[in-house]
């Protein structure tokens, strides 16, 4: 048996960040994960790529010679992948045993996982090599600086869910960046009553309907809620790795208990504001 995280998200929410920090922190306990770089477009790293596409195909490439645009070149690329996933992916992942952890670092074009079928196809073999997936779906905590934002940002990890449909974690990143976390909070496992409320005050009578239905939507899926990660906290990563490893139920005979790993997030209460 394999495991996988399959880190996916909008550009721009820090999913190399997180795969350069979950390094670090595995290899300071002792744990070895391989991050395997799927972007095509991705020039550097600062942590060490073991399996990396552009050894495939890279958009710089495609664009200069079918003359395509960074968004269809990358689409194109990506489907590239899909059509060598039996020979060059296979190849790839041939040097590696059952029990590896394999951390897929995925392109930022939200539509990959939303609603074109690259990613499912990618995933659906990932199964049938006996991998246990987990998405880490990433977004930006400043991303969420108000409800409407919130709202676009759980219909997209939720598009990409049902799209997937893989045991699914969701992380708000750069909460080093928040000032004020207390403002963050009520999105981590949000009251949909109370983010109705504050929705309506935000927008014109005319929505009340549309806003009621979404908000039922998210309640009624009871999986968008987020997990905070604060990069500067050696904790806060170990607290989601714990989540993701009992998605995938990796390690389950060590007994790991994510209670023991559940970070203070109540800093602002210390005096704190970072």
């Amino acid at each position: 048996m394999g495991y996988a995280q399959l880190v996916i998200g909008p550009a721009g929410s820090g999913k190399s960040t997180y795969c350069n920090n979950l390094h670090q922190h595995c290899e300071s306990i002792g744990r070895t994960v391989n991050i395997v770089n799927l972007d095509p477009a991705a020039e550097n790293f600062d942590y060490p790529v073991s399996i990396d596409i552009r050894d495939l195909i890279s958009l710089e490439d495609v664009m200069e010679e079918l003359n395509l645009g960074p968004n269809g070149g990358l689409v194109y690329c990506m489907e590239h992948l899909e059509e060598n996933l039996d020979d060059w992916l296979a190849e790839q992942l041939e040097g590696y045993l059952d029990d590896d952890y394999l951390v897929f670092d995925c392109p930022g074009q939200i539509e990959l996982y939303s609603h074109v079928p690259v990613f499912r196809t990618f995933v659906d073999q990932l199964k049938r090599w006996n991998y246990n997936v987990c998405a880490v779906y990433l977004l930006d905590s400043q991303f969420v600086s108000d409800i409407t934002k919130y709202l676009s940002g759980c219909m997209a990890s939720l598009s990409a869910m049902i799209q997937l449909e893989l045991p699914h974690v969701n992380v708000l990143t750069k909460m080093d960046l928040v000032k004020n976390k207390k403002e963050i909070e009520k999105f981590l496992d949000p009251d949909t009553r109370l983010l109705l409320s504050e929705l309506n005050q935000h927008m014109a009578p005319r929505f009340a309907k549309l806003n009621r239905s979404l908000a039922e939507l998210i309640d009624d899926y009871s999986m968008v809620n987020f997990l905070p990660l604060d990069i500067t906290k050696e904790n806060s990563i170990q607290y989601i790795l714990s989540h993701i490893d009992n998605a995938i139920q990796f390690g389950e005979d060590a007994d790991v208990k994510v209670k023991d790993f559940d970070p203070d997030f109540n800093d602002a209460d210390n005096g704190e504001d970072g």
